[in-house]
C-alpha cells in the first residue's frame, strides 16, 4: 500500500510512545498527569512512584506539597476518571505528596 504523502512526525512519535510505554499504573498516571493537573501544577509536581494504588507525587517545595494535599481528593478523582476501565474498580486509592527539593521535578 502506498501513501499519498509522508506521515507527520507527531503521529509517528505518538504511535511509538504508545508502543514503548511500560504497562504500569505509574506510566499511565504520568501520561495523564499534565491533562489532569494542568500546566501550573505540572511545573511544580510530578508523579514519581506508585505502589498498591498509592501514587507518590514529588513536589518542588513543601509549600506545594501542602497545597496539593488540600486538593488531593479532587486530583485523585480526576486521575481515576482518566484511568478508568469500564467495569473495573478505580485503579488508585490515594495520593501522597513529598518534597523533592529539586528545581524542576523530572
Amino acid at each position: 500500500m502506498r501513501r499519498a504523502a509522508p506521515r507527520g512526525l507527531g503521529s509517528a512519535v505518538a504511535g511509538l510512545v504508545t508502543r514503548l510505554r511500560p504497562p504500569t499504573t505509574l506510566a499511565r498516571v504520568q501520561e495523564a498527569w499534565p491533562e489532569v493537573a494542568g500546566p501550573a501544577l505540572t511545573e511544580e509536581a510530578q508523579p514519581v512512584a506508585e505502589r498498591r494504588g498509592v501514587v507518590t507525587v514529588g513536589c518542588r517545595s513543601s509549600v506545594w506539597a501542602q497545597e496539593l494535599e488540600l486538593f488531593s481528593a479532587e486530583l485523585l478523582g480526576r486521575l481515576n476518571q482518566a484511568l478508568a476501565v469500564p467495569g473495573a474498580s478505580p485503579p488508585l486509592a490515594s495520593l501522597r505528596f513529598v518534597t523533592t527539593g529539586a528545581e524542576r521535578v523530572p
